[in-house]
């Protein structure tokens, strides 16, 4: 959905359609899952601009962000572990705040695990999401001081998509609004690195019938290429893009101009009012 969504955004206003891949986790990487994504937009005509980015490629760049932070004073060693935070922390927005343990040195008798963020307290960063509105959240108090590279040395996406936003020139962000909270924490490392911050627009996702995110986590099948049409006709209809019924069994190269000419992204308002009245019954 969001690869569609942002597609028909870039297209409609006339823009770049950019295409990234996030290979930052090679233990949770699936053989050849790169070239199984690349061939799976292009048979569903999601065809992009320019080269595409790879994030292996610019573990120099993430290490040296990482270095000047911390050498300015904002990211510091921790050396806890995710049952320690948890056995000593309140409830966040998403899972639990870490209670600042080594934020004045690691403990002696423990190896340096992650690399945290210093995020200082009482100060709020708003946006306004062209889709979701406008967005408030204290990180200090909701997040607490975040990760930006892993115990296993993986950097965090926060840190990698702000500095890939900034080395491709993104104007738009159109992605999905799983990330949504994710958003202010990206901009206040944008403010600390000088790097422009974006557009945003979180498109809602598919969830499963228990409100989690449909994915490889939870069960979901693979996209079946065999039907591509069918598939990119099913994605307008929740994008709540209403395409014509005669165009039901068209291809890609008859479907998307079709979509790209006629998007019009407040229509998702209206999917979001019924998610969140689902929710809330």
């Amino acid at each position: 959905m969001a690869a569609l969504g942002s597609f028909l955004d870039a297209r409609a206003h006339g823009g770049q359609w950019l295409l990234r891949i996030e290979d930052l986790d090679p233990p949770r990487e699936q053989i050849a899952a790169a070239d199984k994504i690349l061939r799976s937009l292009e048979i569903h005509g999601l065809h992009w601009d320019g080269q595409v980015l790879y994030q292996h490629a610019r573990l120099a760049e993430y290490e040296a962000a990482a270095a000047r932070l911390r050498a300015e004073g904002w990211a510091y060693p921790c050396a806890c572990s995710r049952r320690e935070i948890a056995d000593s922390s309140v409830r966040g927005l998403e899972g639990p705040v870490y209670p600042g343990t080594c934020r004045h040195g690691v403990p002696p008798d423990k190896p340096a695990r992650a690399l945290r963020i210093r995020v200082p307290d009482g100060e709020t960063l708003s946006f306004e999401d062209r889709l979701q509105g406008v967005m408030h959240q204290d990180p200090a108090r909701e997040i607490g001081d975040f990760v930006i590279r892993r115990a296993d040395e993986c950097f965090a996406y926060q840190l990698a998509v702000i500095l890939d936003d900034a080395v491709q020139d993104i104007s738009h962000m159109v992605r999905g609004a799983d990330l949504l909270l994710s958003t202010p924490r990206q901009m206040w490392l944008q403010h600390r690195l000088g790097l422009p911050t974006p557009s945003y627009m979180h498109l809602p996702v598919v969830v499963t019938r228990a409100g989690e995110k449909l994915s490889k986590q939870t069960g979901a099948q693979p996209l079946a290429d065999t039907q591509p049409g069918e598939n990119l006709f099913r994605a307008l209809e929740f994008l709540g893009q209403d395409p014509p019924l005669q165009l039901r069994h068209a291809s890609p190269t008859e479907l998307l101009p079709w979509a790209s000419g006629n998007w019009q992204p407040d229509r998702l308002r209206g999917i979001l009012t019924a998610m969140i009245t689902q929710e809330n019954t």
